[in-house]
Protein backbone atom coordinates (compact mmCIF):
# COMPACT_ATOMS: atom_id res chain seq x y z
CA UNK A 1 0.00 0.00 0.00
CA UNK A 2 2.94 2.54 0.83
CA UNK A 3 4.21 1.96 -2.81
CA UNK A 4 0.85 3.14 -3.97
CA UNK A 5 0.91 5.93 -2.29
CA UNK A 6 4.26 6.91 -3.08
CA UNK A 7 3.27 6.31 -6.66
CA UNK A 8 0.30 7.91 -7.03
CA UNK A 9 1.89 11.29 -5.19
CA UNK A 10 4.87 11.09 -7.72
CA UNK A 11 2.47 11.25 -10.61
CA UNK A 12 0.42 14.39 -8.95
CA UNK A 13 3.79 16.12 -8.84
CA UNK A 14 4.25 16.44 -12.77
CA UNK A 15 1.13 18.09 -12.57
CA UNK A 16 1.65 20.65 -9.60
CA UNK A 17 4.79 21.23 -11.16
CA UNK A 18 3.49 22.87 -14.44
CA UNK A 19 1.00 24.35 -12.62
CA UNK A 20 3.02 26.61 -10.38
CA UNK A 21 5.58 27.08 -13.51
CA UNK A 22 2.75 28.50 -15.07
CA UNK A 23 1.24 30.64 -12.20
CA UNK A 24 5.37 32.30 -12.42
CA UNK A 25 4.78 35.03 -14.58
CA UNK A 26 2.01 36.29 -12.48
CA UNK A 27 4.04 36.33 -8.94
CA UNK A 28 6.71 38.35 -11.34
CA UNK A 29 3.59 40.54 -12.49
CA UNK A 30 2.50 40.80 -9.10
CA UNK A 31 5.76 41.99 -7.58
CA UNK A 32 5.88 44.79 -10.26
CA UNK A 33 2.87 46.39 -9.53
CA UNK A 34 3.89 45.94 -5.63
CA UNK A 35 7.30 47.71 -6.59
CA UNK A 36 5.22 50.63 -8.40
CA UNK A 37 3.10 51.36 -5.36
CA UNK A 38 6.29 50.89 -3.17
CA UNK A 39 7.56 54.19 -5.29
CA UNK A 40 3.92 56.03 -4.95
CA UNK A 41 3.88 55.16 -1.32
CA UNK A 42 7.71 56.74 -0.84
CA UNK A 43 6.79 59.61 -2.80
CA UNK A 44 4.01 60.36 -0.60
CA UNK A 45 6.16 59.51 2.36
CA UNK A 46 8.43 62.60 1.11
CA UNK A 47 5.92 65.05 0.48
CA UNK A 48 3.71 64.43 3.78
CA UNK A 49 7.22 65.05 5.87
CA UNK A 50 8.30 67.52 3.52
CA UNK A 51 11.26 66.76 2.47
CA UNK A 52 12.77 67.61 -0.91
CA UNK A 53 11.06 65.84 -3.47
CA UNK A 54 13.16 62.62 -4.04
CA UNK A 55 14.55 62.57 -7.66
CA UNK A 56 13.06 61.11 -10.37
CA UNK A 57 15.93 58.91 -11.17
CA UNK A 58 16.48 57.58 -7.69
CA UNK A 59 12.67 56.54 -7.64
CA UNK A 60 12.84 55.35 -10.97
CA UNK A 61 15.92 53.27 -9.79
CA UNK A 62 13.43 52.02 -6.69
CA UNK A 63 10.56 51.16 -9.32
CA UNK A 64 13.40 48.66 -11.18
CA UNK A 65 15.47 47.02 -8.36
CA UNK A 66 13.78 43.60 -7.37
CA UNK A 67 13.80 44.20 -3.45
CA UNK A 68 12.42 40.43 -3.02
CA UNK A 69 15.47 39.28 -4.41
CA UNK A 70 17.53 40.88 -1.39
CA UNK A 71 15.04 39.82 1.58
CA UNK A 72 15.18 36.09 3.10
CA UNK A 73 12.36 33.59 1.63
CA UNK A 74 10.78 33.94 4.46
CA UNK A 75 10.31 37.42 4.23
CA UNK A 76 9.56 37.63 0.60
CA UNK A 77 5.93 38.35 0.76
CA UNK A 78 6.78 41.28 3.08
CA UNK A 79 8.98 42.49 0.26
CA UNK A 80 7.45 46.07 -0.70
CA UNK A 81 6.05 46.75 2.29
CA UNK A 82 7.84 50.14 3.27
CA UNK A 83 9.34 48.92 6.36
CA UNK A 84 12.65 47.38 7.31
CA UNK A 85 12.52 43.38 7.22
CA UNK A 86 15.13 41.34 9.20
CA UNK A 87 17.68 39.91 6.85
CA UNK A 88 20.04 37.45 9.54
CA UNK A 89 22.80 38.34 11.89
CA UNK A 90 20.66 40.71 13.48
CA UNK A 91 20.54 43.01 10.21
CA UNK A 92 17.77 44.21 8.62
CA UNK A 93 17.23 45.89 5.07
CA UNK A 94 16.02 49.26 5.36
CA UNK A 95 13.02 50.90 4.80
CA UNK A 96 12.53 51.73 1.01
CA UNK A 97 11.39 55.36 2.04
CA UNK A 98 15.23 55.86 4.31
CA UNK A 99 16.92 54.29 1.19
CA UNK A 100 15.37 56.45 -1.41
CA UNK A 101 15.62 59.73 1.17
CA UNK A 102 19.45 58.67 1.82
CA UNK A 103 20.11 57.85 -1.76
CA UNK A 104 18.34 61.78 -2.79
CA UNK A 105 20.12 63.55 -0.23
CA UNK A 106 23.56 61.38 -1.88
CA UNK A 107 22.84 63.76 -4.83
CA UNK A 108 24.54 60.94 -6.94
CA UNK A 109 25.67 62.15 -10.38
CA UNK A 110 26.41 59.29 -13.23
CA UNK A 111 30.36 59.76 -12.81
CA UNK A 112 30.41 59.36 -9.34
CA UNK A 113 32.16 56.45 -7.44
CA UNK A 114 30.56 55.82 -3.96
CA UNK A 115 32.06 53.37 -0.83
CA UNK A 116 29.06 51.96 1.09
CA UNK A 117 29.75 50.91 4.50
CA UNK A 118 28.14 48.03 5.51
CA UNK A 119 26.57 45.85 2.86
CA UNK A 120 23.98 44.16 4.28
CA UNK A 121 21.71 42.67 1.83
CA UNK A 122 22.98 44.42 -0.87
CA UNK A 123 19.67 46.54 -1.13
CA UNK A 124 20.90 49.89 -1.32
CA UNK A 125 24.51 49.23 -3.26
CA UNK A 126 22.06 47.78 -5.82
CA UNK A 127 19.94 51.07 -5.59
CA UNK A 128 22.86 53.09 -6.18
CA UNK A 129 24.80 50.58 -8.93
CA UNK A 130 22.02 52.23 -12.00
CA UNK A 131 22.62 55.93 -10.83
CA UNK A 132 26.31 56.34 -10.68
CA UNK A 133 29.54 55.09 -12.04
CA UNK A 134 30.63 52.82 -9.29
CA UNK A 135 29.28 51.40 -6.13
CA UNK A 136 31.85 49.41 -3.96
CA UNK A 137 30.88 48.28 -0.67
CA UNK A 138 31.97 46.44 2.75
CA UNK A 139 30.65 44.09 4.70
CA UNK A 140 32.01 42.99 8.09
CA UNK A 141 29.40 39.96 8.49
CA UNK A 142 31.08 37.48 6.24
CA UNK A 143 27.67 35.62 5.53
CA UNK A 144 26.14 38.82 4.39
CA UNK A 145 29.09 39.62 2.10
CA UNK A 146 29.07 36.30 0.46
CA UNK A 147 25.01 36.09 0.43
CA UNK A 148 25.14 40.40 -1.20
CA UNK A 149 28.15 39.32 -3.35
CA UNK A 150 25.84 36.41 -5.05
CA UNK A 151 22.60 38.68 -5.36
CA UNK A 152 24.83 41.74 -6.78
CA UNK A 153 26.48 39.25 -9.47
Amino acid sequence: MNAIRASAGASRCPAALVALLLALPVFAQDFAAQRAELVDEVRHYASFAEDEAIRDDVLESLATVERHRFVPRRQIANAYQNRPLPIGHGQTIPQPYIVGLMTNLLEPEPTDVVLEVGTGSGYQAAILSGLVAHVYSIEIIEALAEQAGERLQ
